[in-house]
């Protein structure tokens, strides 16, 4: 049998439809296989440099929910340069590309994006304008938001976004469980007798630095003091339901989850 050119043509053609279907079936395969492995090594990546603070669900320990901010619309590129440029003012460094590969970084953000798709921020019942008022009658004289506030406490800018509201509700009630680092109660006992009482701030065998009531920083060596007395009571109240009812937490917890810092990383959504 003789096969005329038009027919030759058309073999070839659908051959070649063929052959380029199949070959961008292999490449869609091979680019979700790298996204896969991609995403497997971010997973290593984060849980070995990030977890400790972050969580390992992400969803933040003592930093803050990488979920929400990146639910509310953190870019990959704002993200990129926080990793590498860290945060100014907290605990978060930078990853400079000695020991952290651009790769490496976008490794950790693809992992985090199988974390949060359709994430979204958590809603809290609760008046937040009401909790605000409660907040800077009962609150702001210890701790800092956006600027403002007292030292005593830790900075609360971005607590929603490392707590979550029954965590959050929970330190209300019981302040002396689970005391941030830094904010350790010690009372100073000088060779006179007096006794000075402050938060920890840093400490070796030979000396201590405690930030007083007043907030003023003192440094003491121990050779010249009587007793360093290290507490297990927060030196932050204890609001009892006398002194807040369970609906003006339910406020307060409402404002402070507000308080998420979201826009250290996606200001530029």
């Amino acid at each position: 049998m003789r096969l005329t050119n038009g027919v030759l043509i058309a073999i070839a053609t659908c051959w070649a439809f063929g052959a380029g279907a199949a070959a961008q079936d292999r490449a869609r395969e091979m680019s979700s296989a790298g996204q896969s492995d991609a995403v497997r090594r971010g997973s290593l990546l984060y849980r070995a440099r990030c977890a400790g603070c972050h969580g390992l669900d992400a969803h933040g320990v003592s930093a803050p929910d990488l979920t929400a901010v990146l639910a509310a619309g953190a870019s990959d590129q704002r993200f990129f340069q926080t990793v590498r440029r860290g945060v100014s003012g907290t605990e978060m460094p930078s990853f400079d590309e000695e020991h952290t590969t651009d790769t490496q970084v976008r490794e950790i953000l693809a992992h985090l994006r199988t974390l949060t798709t359709g994430g979204q921020l958590e809603k809290v019942a609760g008046n937040a304008e009401h909790g605000q008022r409660l907040f800077q009658t009962n609150c702001s004289s210890c701790h800092m938001v956006n600027g403002r506030g007292g030292r005593l406490g830790p900075d609360l800018s971005r607590i929603g976004s490392a707590r979550s509201a029954a965590a959050l509700a929970n330190k209300v009630r019981n302040p002396s469980r689970n005391i941030v680092t830094g904010y350790q109660p010690v009372t100073i006992v000088t060779a006179d007798g007096r006794r000075v009482r402050g938060l920890r701030k840093n400490e070796d065998p030979f000396s201590i630095q405690i930030m007083d009531l007043s907030e003023r920083l003192q440094g003491y060596l121990k050779s010249d003091v009587s007793e360093v007395i290290h507490e297990q009571r927060s030196v932050m109240p204890e609001f009892a339901a006398a002194r807040l009812s369970d609906s003006d937490v339910a406020d307060l917890v409402s404002y402070l989850t507000t308080r998420r810092g979201i826009d250290v990383i996606a200001a530029d959504r």
